[in-house]
């Protein structure tokens, strides 16, 4: 019984992280948002609606990866705050060159495909009997959780970051904050190819 409802919330979760990324090319721009999602995000895109002068865009640009927050997406970007970075182990979002290939992964680990809002984690969290998984573009998985009325992110070390902001809406996705980084495992490779198209 254990086994069948994890595997219901793996389905679960799988249809809420995979969902914004099935459209064709064609009409995606058309139906990865709602008319009003799209009313309230106007033209700004996660790259250009985030602190230029926050520490998550200054990791972005290290990594190359402003480029793929300023493209068409959609993507759901979970934003840890600056205290959570300054908070992170040492080097974790280290701007050297010779650092890119963890950044990236570090980064990658924080965005899932499509237009992810609170409200349809919260549902595969409710259909997933208390528990959804959530497929980063990293290659990684993040699992998602409650508490009370927060929803709690978990990484594969077991690092716990609660979304505090939810649901801010941008034209290319929208992006949850959260309060502290939650890592790749370790040895995890980077996927490069989050700046490539998605869906």
């Amino acid at each position: 019984m254990k086994s069948h409802a994890l595997m219901l919330g793996v389905a679960t979760a799988a249809f809420v992280v995979v969902g914004g990324c099935n459209n064709t090319s064609a009409n995606k721009s058309e139906t990865a948002q709602t008319p009003a999602a799209k009313k309230v995000a106007g033209d700004k895109t996660i790259a250009a609606g985030l602190a230029a002068n926050g520490k998550f865009m200054a990791a972005a640009k290290s990594a190359g990866l402003d480029q793929t927050l300023a493209g068409p997406g959609p993507y759901t970007v979970f934003v840890p705050d600056d205290a959570a970075i300054d908070a992170a182990p040492a080097g974790t979002f280290d701007a050297k060159p010779d650092n890119r290939a963890q950044l990236t992964g570090v980064l990658t680990n924080l965005i899932i495909s499509g237009t992810v809002m609170a409200a349809d984690i919260g549902k595969a969290i409710d259909a997933g009997k208390g528990k959804a998984l959530l497929g980063t573009m990293g290659g990684g998985t993040l699992i998602a959780t409650k508490d009370g009325d927060k929803i709690v992110l978990t990484d594969s070390a077991g690092h716990k970051a609660t979304v505090t902001q939810a649901d801010e809406v941008f034209s290319n996705g929208v992006v949850h904050h959260v309060d502290a980084a939650l890592l790749p495992a370790k040895g995890q490779p980077a996927k490069l190819a989050v700046g490539q198209k998605a869906g």
